[in-house]
């Protein structure tokens, strides 16, 4: 098993940035994650509703994981039975 095998990733660290739009338009928002503590990242564009939302759901969630394949983030992983 190599890294680039593993599909669903720990997000360990994340960053978000802003880059201003050329000539009074909309700036882009992106989000950076760092998952395994550096074994992959990814960058994705998000609304500035989105980073919002998610900047509260990250701050407040103790587990975050990332499926690389589907670009999905998942939240407050629990465990079976609780």
């Amino acid at each position: 098993m190599t890294d680039d095998s593993l599909r669903v990733r720990q997000l360990t660290h994340y960053q978000f940035s802003w880059t201003a739009g050329a000539g009074g338009e909309t700036g882009t928002w992106t989000l950076q994650l760092v998952l395994d503590q550096g074994a992959w990242e990814e960058v994705l564009t998000v609304s500035a509703d989105d980073a919002d939302n998610l900047q509260d759901i990250l701050k407040n969630t103790g587990s975050v994981f990332y499926d690389i394949d589907r670009r999905v983030l998942m939240f407050g992983v629990t465990k079976t039975g609780n």
